[in-house]
């Protein structure tokens, strides 16, 4: 199933990562967030979109560098489509950045949505200043150049412990990041839009004074 985008901005407007949790719970698939500590650069930015993966992987000292290191990235930033969401799968390449300034002015150029990696980042000021939303594992001043570099794009690959495959899609804000799997997409929409709308309807009810008590008997929702 591919979401036209009125469905990606309503679904990102509307919805929200716990309950596209819960959803994909319900259908048995119990291990979609990533890890905790990926964080959102803003905390009111959310995420809703295709996934293009790329496979960063770590350089052993004493490597001779090709003459182009940055090739493969920038034939995957050159092809990125509107509202794709980046994801840098880079495991342990140590603590240097894999993300700055310049990658995400040619993500915005293309009209990407954002970025999700388990690396580090840099230039945060600047990309806090465009507005890019990014969601990372943290912040260093060192280049990737020589130390790490892409090896692969559009492939199947683990990213905050989770792992995902071209064409899944990712849903990220302040409460976490969770992939859904293309397979059960249509059915976590349609859920999480139903559940949402059963929390909704508890939400007031309570706030209208009702005990919880009859509430979770009248929606079982919790």
């Amino acid at each position: 199933m591919t979401l036209d985008a009125t469905t990606i901005q309503c679904v990102q407007s509307e919805l929200n990562s716990s309950v596209i949790c819960d959803t994909m719970d319900s259908l048995g698939y119990l291990n979609q967030a990533m890890d905790r500590h990926i964080r959102p650069l803003d905390d009111s930015k959310t995420l809703f979109g295709p996934v293009r993966t790329a496979l960063i992987e770590k350089v052993e000292p004493g490597t001779p560098r090709p003459d182009n290191p940055y090739e493969l990235t920038i034939n995957v930033m050159d092809d990125l489509n509107p509202g794709d969401i980046v994801v840098r799968a880079c495991g342990d390449i140590g603590t240097a950045a894999t993300w700055g300034e310049l990658l995400t002015a040619a993500a915005m150029g293309r009209g990407a949505a954002g970025l999700v990696t388990d690396g580090q980042i840099r230039d945060i000021h600047l990309i806090r200043e465009v507005g890019f939303p990014v969601f990372t594992n943290g912040v260093s001043p060192l280049d990737g150049g020589g130390r790490h570099e892409m090896t692969a794009a559009d492939v199947d690959v683990v990213c905050g412990g989770v792992p995902m495959k071209p064409g899944d899609y990712l849903f990220a804000d302040v409460d976490g990041i969770v992939v859904i799997p293309a397979e059960i997409l249509d059915a976590t929409i349609k859920g999480a839009f139903e559940k949402t709308e059963g929390e909704n309807a508890t939400r007031d009810e309570l706030l209208a004074g009702k005990s919880l008590a009859e509430v979770y008997a009248k929606y079982g929702i919790l």
